[in-house]
């Protein structure tokens, strides 16, 4: 029984959070929002929304380590697992920016993470900076994107449209008029929400009966099942020969992870840490963050070349391997 609610849960989860940015996204086509403000905003949370509804039921639920572990392990397996897998596909050339600008940025959010969790809590104020840098992240993100080309913020097919073209009527028309955009949308998030207590609900039985504990639960399987939302974005990137909006995408997803879903699950309730998660498995994130760093230069001519997935993709079996051993 508990492995049908983990199945239930992820599936409403990925059918929720896909239709939640169909219909948000056709909001937004209706009140003239451009496509770069969609892809900064809306379809990056969108394809958050599984980590942050899951973060949010078990915060307030008390299951701290699966509200916590749910994000350094989507963190770790969108590195080392997806972004790993997307340039076993084809070597990914890097934007400059996403050296210089987004990587640091990720960066400092993780160790910001960690320097808050190493008193074993993240308090309600330290959630208030999270999302103070989550607002102020998205709006020079937009600042800078108007400046550049704004092909670099990636709109996943079925979420776009076109509202440069002018004599195409049909490319201008949202997909959805406002009361089926408003009602998808209020039937994604109470999917969202009880697709959310379904997989908590399971993982945390199947814990019990398996004799694991919810930190290696949430790491392993919640994790792997609310990152097929960025692995599902970076394989259509990559095909569609836009291997470089992969990274940018995962790495915006990664800060996404910790500024929005952490500061609004702290919000809500502050989260307790597990030392096991602190001196365990941060480690882990801050290395694989470095690692991606140091494969990045140089900035000018980065590029992430099949070798470099490999030993990323080395690393994150190397990781699962340690926390299956440790059961």
């Amino acid at each position: 029984m508990e492995i049908f609610y983990v199945i239930l849960g992820f599936i409403m989860l990925l059918i929720s959070g896909n239709w939640l940015v169909k219909a948000a996204v056709s909001l937004a086509t209706h009140f003239n929002i451009s496509a770069l403000i969609i892809g900064v905003t809306i379809v990056s949370i969108g394809t958050s929304a599984p980590e942050l509804f899951v973060s949010l039921q078990a915060a307030m639920g008390g299951f701290s380590d699966i509200a916590t572990g749910n994000v350094i392990g989507s963190n770790i397996a969108n590195i080392a697992l997806v972004l790993a897998l997307t340039c076993l596909i084809s070597p990914l050339p890097v934007k400059r920016d996403t050296v210089r600008f987004d990587w640091p940025v990720m960066m400092g959010a993780t160790i910001l993470f960690f320097l808050f969790a190493l008193n074993g809590v993240i308090e309600r104020w330290e959630g208030v900076v999270l999302i103070v840098l989550l607002v102020g992240f998205i709006l020079f993100t937009i600042k800078r994107s108007k400046k550049e080309n704004k092909d670099k913020i990636f709109i996943p097919a079925e979420y776009e449209y076109n509202d440069d073209d002018e004599d195409d009527e049909d490319d201008d028309e949202p997909e959805y008029t406002i009361a089926a955009s408003i009602v998808i949308l209020i039937i994604s998030v109470v999917g969202l929400v009880y697709g959310s207590k379904f997989l908590i609900v399971g993982a945390g039985s199947l814990a019990l009966k398996l004799g694991v504990s919810e930190r290696i639960v949430s790491i392993t399987v919640i994790a792997f099942g609310t990152s097929i939302p960025e692995l599902a974005t970076s394989l259509v990137a990559a095909f569609k020969k836009q291997p470089d909006i992969s990274v940018g995408n995962l790495i915006g997803s990664n800060i996404f992870n910790i500024l929005a879903i952490l500061g609004i699950s702290t919000l809500i309730k502050p989260i307790n840490i597990n030392p096991a998660i602190i001196f365990g498995d941060m480690p882990w994130l801050i290395g694989i963050a470095v690692l991606l760093g140091v494969f990045l230069l140089p900035a000018k001519k980065s590029r992430i070349q099949r070798w470099k997935g490999l030993i990323l993709l080395a690393v994150y079996f190397t990781y699962f391997f340690l926390i299956l051993k440790s059961i």
